[in-house]
């Protein structure tokens, strides 16, 4: 199974991230991922990320700029 990144504006909108995640086999790999890359992610223009299966179900979406306040 791949497991997938999808990287957005506040308002929904699909932006390019600024660090190209790669291709990510286990949800533990790219949870790991976007922990190392949250900010960059974030001065990039990115300031929600959802992540998905191969299958195309959203397993969840978050705030990478909750997690900077937090």
């Amino acid at each position: 199974m791949a497991w997938t990144w999808r990287f957005e504006q506040a308002n929904g909108t699909e932006v390019a991230p600024a660090v190209e995640p790669e291709e990510f086999t286990t949800q533990g790999d790219a949870e790991s991922w976007i922990g190392e890359y949250w900010r960059e992610l974030l001065e990039g223009g990115a300031e929600r990320v959802k992540l998905s299966d191969d299958n195309g179900t959203e397993l969840y979406a978050m705030s990478l700029r909750e997690a900077l306040d937090a």
